[in-house]
C-alpha cells in the first residue's frame, strides 16, 4: 500500500470508504463535484489540487479539475470554488483530506490581506508556526498568509509579509531562510539586554540585528542603553527592537492616565470617538497598545536614534492591525501569526456531488451550486 492509500485509509471519514466499496460492487460512475465554502474568503487551492491530483495520478486515473477562479480572488460566501469531475470510485474516499487542505488557507488569506492593505508601509513577518497543530496546518497557514499578501501588494502596494519565523516555509514569501534574531530565552540566558544584543553581534558579526526589549520590563531604558553600545549599526539603520510586553503590565514609563496624554498629543482623534473595551486596551491599555509604540518611538527619535527601527509583536489579529493603522501609530515590522482564524467553524469547505453520470442531481438546498454548463 501506498503512503497516500495507508494515509487515506487511516484519516478519511469511515463512510466515504463504505462509499467506495458500494460502488465499487454496484457499478461505478462518473460525478462531479462543486466545492465551496460558507463565508467570503480568498481562494486558495494549490495545496489541495496539488494532493488530489498526486493521488489519482497514483491511482493510475484521471480526474478535470475547474477551477472557477485564480488563485488570490475574491469568492463570495456559497461561491463555488471549483469543479471536480472523475469517477466515483476514485473520488469517494478524498473528500476529507482536500477539503481539510483547502479552507484553512483561504481563511488566513482573507485575513492577511486586510492586515498588509491596513498597514501598507508594514512589512509582516509569519509567526503562526507557534500557534499551528502542527507540520501540515503550519503549511496551510504560510501559504495562505502569503497569497493574501501578494494580493495585497499587487493591489494596494503593500510591502506585505517579508518572510516566515522558520525555514520549511520561506519559500512561500520567495525566501530560503526563515526571520529572526532572539527570543526571550536569549535574554534570559544573557542576564540582560544588552549582553545578548552583544552576544548576538559577537556570533553573527555583520548581520543586522532586532532586539528583543521587554524581558526585564525596561523597555525603554534597554532600548536606549542597547542603541548607545551598538551606536554604530543603530546610526546606519542595522538595528532594530521588538516590543513584545505582555497584557499583564504597561511598558515601562507608562499607566492609562500617561498612556491617554501621550495619544492626546499625537493621535487625538485615536481617544475623541467612541471605542469598545478591547479597542481601548489596544490603544491605551497595557501590553503593546499604540501609546507604547508612540512612547518608544518619541524615545528613540528625542535620543538621536531615529534610523532605529520598531517591530511589534504580540497579538496583531487583523481588528488590532486596523485600529492601529487607523491611528497612525509608528511601527515598521509586525509578527504575526493571529491571521490565524478566530473562529475555526468558518474555515470548513464542503464538497457536494452535483452531477451524476451527466444528469444534474443535488440535495435539496444546495441548487445554488447547479452551474449553467458544467
Amino acid at each position: 500500500m501506498s503512503d497516500y492509500e495507508n494515509d487515506i485509509k487511516l484519516r478519511t471519514d469511515h463512510y466515504f470508504k463504505l462509499t467506495k466499496k458500494i460502488v465499487e460492487k454496484h457499478g461505478d460512475i462518473e460525478v462531479t463535484y462543486a466545492v465551496f465554502m460558507r463565508r467570503p474568503v480568498i481562494y486558495c487551492p494549490k495545496l489541495a489540487i496539488d494532493w488530489i491530483s498526486s493521488v489519482v495520478d497514483s491511482r493510475g486515473y484521471k480526474i478535470k479539475i475547474n477551477e472557477c477562479f485564480e488563485e488570490g480572488a475574491w469568492v463570495g460566501a456559497g461561491e463555488c470554488l471549483m469543479y471536480i469531475s472523475g469517477k466515483l470510485s476514485i473520488l469517494a474516499d478524498l473528500e476529507t483530506i482536500y477539503l481539510q487542505k483547502l479552507g484553512g488557507a483561504c481563511v488566513a488569506a482573507y485575513n492577511t490581506f486586510g492586515m498588509a492593505s491596513d498597514l501598507p508601509k508594514v512589512g509582516f513577518i509569519a509567526m503562526d508556526a507557534r500557534h499551528c497543530a502542527g507540520a501540515e496546518m503550519q503549511e496551510l497557514m504560510a501559504y495562505g498568509a502569503s497569497v493574501g499578501s501578494k494580493k495585497a501588494q499587487n493591489e494596494q502596494g503593500a510591502i506585505g509579509f517579508i518572510g516566515s519565523a522558520n525555514d520549511i516555509t520561506a519559500h512561500f514569501f520567495g525566501q530560503k531562510n526563515g526571520v529572526g534574531t532572539m527570543p526571550h530565552a536569549l535574554v534570559g540566558y544573557a542576564g540582560s539586554t544588552l549582553n545578548a544584543a552583544n552576544m548576538f553581534k559577537e556570533t553573527y558579526p555583520g548581520e543586522s540585528i532586532t532586539v528583543l526589549i521587554d524581558y526585564f520590563g525596561k523597555e525603554i531604558s534597554d532600548t536606549l542603553e542597547v542603541c548607545k553600545e551598538l551606536k554604530d549599526m543603530a546610526n546606519k539603520g542595522l538595528l532594530s527592537v521588538r516590543i513584545d510586553t505582555h497584557g499583564g503590565r504597561f511598558v515601562e514609563g507608562l499607566d492609562t492616565a500617561k498612556s491617554y496624554e501621550l495619544l492626546d498629543k499625537n493621535a487625538p482623534h485615536a481617544i475623541r470617538t467612541f471605542r469598545t473595551e478591547q479597542e481601548l486596551k489596544w490603544l491605551v491599555g497595557t501590553g503593546v497598545s499604540a501609546a507604547a509604540l508612540w512612547h518608544l518611538r518619541l524615545a528613540l527619535d528625542s535620543n538621536g536614534w531615529k534610523k532605529v527601527k520598531i517591530i511589534a509583536s504580540s497579538g496583531f489579529s487583523p481588528e488590532k492591525c486596523k485600529l492601529i493603522a487607523s491611528v497612525g501609530a509608528p511601527v515598521d515590522m509586525i509578527g504575526t501569526g493571529s491571521y490565524i482564524p478566530d473562529s475555526w467553524s468558518e474555515t470548513y469547505a464542503t464538497a457536494d456531488i452535483i452531477e451524476y453520470g451527466g444528469i444534474s442531481r443535488v440535495k435539496i438546498g444546495r441548487e445554488f451550486l447547479l452551474p449553467n454548463k458544467i
